[in-house]
Parts: C-alpha cells; sequence; structure tokens
C-alpha cells in the first residue's frame, strides 16, 4: 500500500468518523451482552420463524454470541476491520453501506431454512471487509492500490469457497465450542461488496 493511504491524517476525516461508529453500534452492544444467556439467544438470535414477526433480530442477531470464544473470535475480526477503515479512509457512504448490509446479511440467512438459529459479528464483519476491497479497488489512484483491493477481495472470496456455504448449513471447526454458519459469511461479503460498488457508482455520478 503507497504511503499516502498508509500515512496518519492531520485530523479524522467524516469517513473514519462513520466507519468507527458503525463499528461501534455492533461492538458496544455485543460486549455488554456478552456471552449470551438462555433469555438473550430467545430474544436477540436469528430466528427464521420470527424473522418477519420480531424484525429487530435482523440487527439484534449481530450482538448474540454463543460462548466467549466465539466473542474473542469476532472481536479480533472487528479489530481488523476498524484499522482497514482506519487506514483506508473510506467516503462516509461506505459505512452506510455497510450498515444497510448488516439486516441484508441476516435476512438473506431464509435461503438456508435448516440454520434455525445464529449469532454473531461474523457476518456484519465480512461485509465491511467486502466493502473496504472495493473502496480500495475504486478510489486507488496508482496501480497498486487497485491490485491490492483485487487482492483483499480474492482472499475473502478464496476463505468463503473454502467454507462451503451451498453444500452445509453448519461447519464445525477444530478447537470451536461452536459451530460457523458459512452463509452468513457469503451472505455479507455478498452485500457489502453489491452495496459498495453501487455507492461508488452514484458517487461517480
Amino acid at each position: 500500500m503507497t504511503w499516502k493511504l498508509l500515512r496518519r491524517p492531520r485530523r479524522w476525516s467524516s469517513g473514519q468518523v462513520a466507519w468507527l461508529v458503525m463499528l461501534s453500534v455492533l461492538v458496544v452492544p455485543a460486549l455488554l451482552e456478552g456471552p449470551g444467556d438462555a433469555l438473550g439467544r430467545e430474544v436477540l438470535a436469528w430466528r427464521p420463524d420470527r424473522a418477519f414477526s420480531e424484525p429487530w433480530r435482523w440487527w439484534s442477531a449481530a450482538w448474540m454470541h454463543l460462548s466467549t470464544t466465539h466473542l474473542l473470535a469476532n472481536l479480533a475480526g472487528a479489530t481488523l476491520v476498524a484499522a482497514l477503515g482506519w487506514l483506508l479512509q473510506p467516503a462516509r457512504q461506505m459505512a452506510w453501506a455497510w450498515a444497510l448490509a448488516w439486516p441484508l446479511t441476516h435476512l438473506s440467512l431464509l435461503l438456508q431454512p435448516g440454520l434455525q438459529r445464529y449469532g454473531g459479528l461474523s457476518g456484519v464483519l465480512h461485509a465491511g471487509v467486502a466493502v473496504c476491497a472495493v473502496w480500495l479497488w475504486s478510489r486507488g489512484e496508482r496501480r497498486g492500490e487497485r491490485w491490492l483491493g483485487l487482492a483483499l477481495a480474492g482472499g475473502l472470496l478464496l476463505k468463503l469457497l473454502l467454507e462451503r456455504a451451498w453444500e452445509v448449513p453448519l461447519n464445525r471447526v477444530a478447537g470451536w465450542d461452536i459451530v460457523v454458519a458459512p452463509l452468513a459469511h457469503a451472505a455479507g461479503a455478498f452485500w457489502g461488496a453489491l452495496l459498495a460498488l453501487l455507492v461508488v457508482r452514484l458517487m461517480r455520478g
């Protein structure tokens, strides 16, 4: 990445502020909730049978974690997304694209009826990474920056392919005390990339 992208700005840009505000809305309630108890799982987690009768779950599913390991892993991912937003200084419209991808990521879980319950930040965090990849690709003033954007997108795509969301609703990861819902990751990446591309087109007029 070029020095222009890595240099520390004299003051926070509006895009950085918007990005960190969005991240705070994701992370702070998840920290307050912690590893969810039975009540939290009942009220906040994604449930396809209650998707339209209890629409707050479109957002609250991100705050619901099933174990301490689950929460810590997602907080590590949130730190990475925060760093990307700080370094790349995306336009504030990109934070809006990420925010809109949040509920759409969870609504997309309706495509997999076998997934009866879901919680965690990971789907929405994948959306954030996809938004960053599109921003870097579209706004890079030098060819190297555009290639870095494509490399970030390619790495994300490879991860999704390895997770095989089209095969099973849940994957068990060695050493984890929970199972992973790969469709949430794929849906987040899809909506993040699509909405970011739309924002890029609108910004270019």
